[in-house]
């Protein structure tokens, strides 16, 4: 039986994380990882790989830092999980609110799911209002339904969850507009990364922020991939904007489970105790929300990055990226099939069909050349560990692929692709 076999036989889908499943990945895929160090992972048998998956964008310094793993132990050594509050869970905190501007109280929980949910919940209780409005463009928010039921996902989920939250597009105030025109005073918060594959345009951000407080929704900004990415303060201050609520988490522990929301104080007192007489908001409430071992890798993870400028070698580094995989899709005159773009600390690639459309066969057929080439690439995610070496490694690999991807667009991908097409996430049927 394969690790794949045993996977499905014991999880519900294979991973813990729908992008982690085999339909994801070309069949010659390593189906399990054994540990990651640096930029690098391998596999059951030792088989290394240069990873640009970065545990799905959570490691941004490298797998396995001596520092931020020995900060850990410590904790695990304090006990990991105790009674009463901890030194580390009220240190982290603290710092947490000095780093980011419009934090005045923060919340810490183990997955971006339950954070944006609790800022959902927060802004509900703040308005007193119902519907959600969620960027379209902007591909995951929550496992909850509130968001899942606003995909083709809706098994499972009531019609009234479905019905309350609705999608605007980014760049485009005029969608949000529309939605405040047709469900007046109906919203309570309108949720957003403040970028992915673009920046924003004409103060976009600004004047969505503007437009919800002039229609009395909360302003949510999910920091999910953004925070510690775009600025050590986080892409709000690298776009000059304060969300009333924001949601971190991916990056902020260097791999470890650490999530938060955070925001006003105002609106997250809310899921206070000390005020008597006031109708209590059970915001969040987890016994392992706070575990000491991953709010010390915070901590370290953040002195760090204050202390390396890790921020900016991912800006410089994705740049040089992406102007290496373009150039050598020229080279190999394949530029009208492959394009590498986006924000250069977060960028992506497009793999097209002859009439310009997304083509999953040669998605699948570039990821199965990179890897038999070295190289793990499910999206273009970085970290501090990737240097001068990793490029060159990145290079070679991207040569090898290009002529095998420029004999598939003139013979048909059918020739060189072995076993099945990878499938997008979000699909109504397996």
């Amino acid at each position: 039986m394969t690790y794949q076999d045993r996977l499905l036989r014991a999880i519900p889908g294979g991973a813990h994380t729908y992008s982690r499943g085999f339909d994801q990945y070309p069949s010659n895929a390593p189906q399990i990882l054994k540990r990651g160090d640096g930029a690098y992972v391998f596999d059951s048998d030792e088989n290394k790989f240069l990873d640009y998956g970065m545990a799905l964008r959570a490691v941004n310094i490298g797998y396995a830092n001596e520092q931020i793993a020995n900060a850990a132990i410590k904790q695990i050594k304090f006990g990991n999980n105790l009674t009463r509050p901890s030194m580390i869970e009220l240190e982290a905190a603290e710092m947490l609110i000095n780093l980011i501007d419009s934090v005045d109280m923060v919340k810490f929980t183990k997955n971006g799911s339950t954070a944006t949910t609790a800022a959902v919940k927060l802004a509900r209780a703040y308005t007193g209002k119902s519907m959600v409005a969620r960027c379209a463009e902007h591909p995951f928010f929550s496992y909850d339904d509130w968001f899942i039921g606003s995909t083709e996902l809706t098994l499972g989920i009531l019609d009234e969850t479905i019905k309350n939250t609705k999608t605007f597009h980014y760049n485009d105030l005029q969608s949000l507009q529309n939605l405040f025109d047709m469900y007046p005073n109906k919203f309570a918060c309108v949720i957003l990364e403040p970028a992915t594959l673009e920046h924003p345009k004409d103060d976009f951000l600004q004047k969505v922020r503007d437009l919800c407080h002039k229609n009395g929704a909360v302003f949510i900004l999910d920091e999910m991939i953004t925070g510690f990415r775009w600025h050590l303060k986080g892409a709000q201050y690298y776009y000059n904007v304060k969300p009333d609520i924001c949601t971190f988490g991916k990056a902020m522990a260097n791999g470890f489970s650490v999530a938060a929301v955070a925001g006003k104080r105002e609106i997250m007192e809310l899921g206070s105790i000390e005020f008597q007489g006031r109708e209590r908001l059970f915001l969040l409430s987890t016994t392992h929300g706070a575990e000491m071992s991953g709010l010390g890798a915070f901590v370290a993870t953040m002195r760090f990055m204050q202390e390396n400028d890790v921020v900016g070698h991912m800006w410089q580094y994705g740049k040089r990226l992406v102007l290496a995989m373009n150039a050598l899709a020229k080279e190999y005159e394949v530029q009208n099939s492959f394009i590498a773009g986006g924000i250069e600390c977060s960028p992506y690639f497009l793999t097209l069909d002859k009439d310009g459309k997304n083509s999953m066969q040669l998605r699948t057929l570039f990821l199965q050349e990179m890897i038999k080439n070295g190289v793990l690439m499910p999206c273009l995610a970085f970290s501090y560990s990737h240097t001068e070496q990793e490029l060159e490694l990145t290079k070679k690999a991207l040569k090898n692929t290009f002529e095998i991807y420029k004999k598939a667009l003139n013979e048909g991908y059918e020739k060189y692709l072995v076993g099945d097409v990878v499938k997008p996430v979000f699909r109504k049927y397996n």
